[in-house]
């Protein structure tokens, strides 16, 4: 059973990783405003929202799981305090951060209506820092950090955040404030 636990926090970990990165490149093409390619704005933003809510789903199967698991040896308090864990402190400290940071974008995302969309938009922002800490913590801490299947991965996933971020910074993204409304 040990080992089942162990392969499904690894799983979960890269599924997580996936997904987040998937989720973070929406987001920057859903702040554009603009259409892709067979998808009108409003799918885009559905999407994006749906692989959000899947990539927080994986994340917390990887944090629950490797909390049950004894090879892990994860204590609640690893969960929410960074870099107090007992194994690879600091990178399992990073995991704790991202982790810390994905909930309160979480939790704002859930009272949206309630704080209003400033409020919303400025903790939204944490995810540009969650993603890379979440990304370090997956190559120092990951059991597969050094296979050639995870840093293919791991390439991929940042040459695409990356791409995203240099498009959006680019002087051929366009963003008009009536889409910023519309997709805010």
């Amino acid at each position: 059973m040990d080992e089942v636990l162990w392969a499904i926090g690894r799983a979960s970990g890269v599924t997580a990783l996936v997904l987040l990165t998937a989720s973070v490149v929406l987001g920057i093409l859903t702040r554009s405003g603009r259409p892709l390619p067979g998808l009108p704005r409003f799918a885009i933003v559905l999407v994006h929202r749906d692989v959000a809510l899947a990539a927080t789903a994986f994340v917390g199967l990887h944090v629950v799981t490797l909390l049950f698991d004894p090879l892990a040896q994860l204590s609640l308090t690893d969960l929410v305090v960074p870099f107090v864990g007992e194994f690879r402190p600091f990178w399992q400290g990073l995991g704790t951060v991202a982790f810390d940071l994905l909930l309160a974008v979480v939790i704002t995302a859930l009272l949206r209506h309630r704080l209003g969309l400033r409020t919303y938009r400025a903790v939204h922002w944490l995810v540009y820092a969650m993603w890379p800490v979440a990304v370090l913590h997956g190559i120092g801490n990951g059991t597969d950090a050094g296979t050639g299947w995870f840093l293919v991965v791991t390439a991929v996933s940042v040459a695409a955040v990356a791409g995203a971020v240099w498009w959006r910074l680019s002087r051929w993204f366009v963003e008009s404030s009536r889409s910023r409304q519309e997709v805010g």
